[in-house]
């Protein structure tokens, strides 16, 4: 099921669209204004949300901004206005589509489909695209090439490293011992391991750390183990 905010300060509109959405299949959030929308959005996984212009407190001009510098999920704009000024606006501000009170509900209906529909076609290309890329920060393998990349600029490393580099990036936030990340690259136990390890960690820093005393990504915990941070 598809969850759907609607913010708009006129309620009689905001029960209407939720009715509707609701008997489409949807999950309906309802918002107010627009900080009342981003706390909603903070909370809750939405796929789509129907964003009114005109709003106390945080206009829905402001909370798109807002909610473009965190999220890239569908944004339909409402306004009692119909100047270009506003769709323009609106749109520069990265609003997906735009609808103009009043409006028939089944034409926004039809929009919120469409809009659901491309996000998910969007989302299975990315993922069928990405399958084989591990990614934090700017550190990026893709597993397809074989290649190491960091802040687009590629990285060599030896095989060995690349191994260690790319169990580590699967598992980003995870703290593995020297011990399993032998078993997990070598896949056979490990035995006086420590030393081949701390050796492939320290060049693998020297080759992706600005500052390999100080790193950005390959963490060392100590008495526990290595991790790649999640950024």
């Amino acid at each position: 099921m598809y969850n759907i905010l609607v913010c708009d300060d006129d309620k009689e509109i905001a029960g209407a669209i939720e009715i509707y959405l609701e008997q489409e299949g949807y999950h309906v959030f309802k918002a107010y204004d627009g900080k009342q929308g981003l706390e909603i959005l903070r909370q809750n996984t939405i796929h789509l949300i129907i964003l009114d212009i005109m709003m106390p407190n945080m206009d829905g001009m402001q909370a798109l901004k807002k909610i473009r510098e965190a999220q890239a999920i569908p944004v339909i704009m409402l306004s009692a206005k119909s100047e270009d000024e506003d769709k323009i606006s609106g749109l520069n501000l990265g609003a997906d589509d735009y609808v103009t009170k009043p409006f028939n509900p089944l034409e926004l209906i039809a929009r919120v489909n469409s809009s659901i529909r491309r996000y998910t076609k969007l989302g299975m290309m990315n993922q069928e695209e990405n399958e084989n890329c591990y990614q934090t920060g700017g550190l990026m393998i893709d597993d397809t090439l074989k290649k190491v990349t960091l802040d687009e600029q590629e990285i060599k490393l030896t095989p060995t490293e690349y191994n260690i580099l790319k169990f580590l990036i699967q598992n980003k936030g995870r703290v593995y011992s020297i011990e399993q990340i032998y078993k997990n690259v070598w896949e056979e136990e490990a035995y006086g391991a420590e030393n081949i390890i701390a050796v492939h960690i320290r060049h693998i820093r020297e080759k992706i750390e600005i500052n390999p005393k100080d790193p950005k990504y390959l963490k060392v915990i100590w008495g526990i183990g290595y991790k790649i941070e999640k950024i």
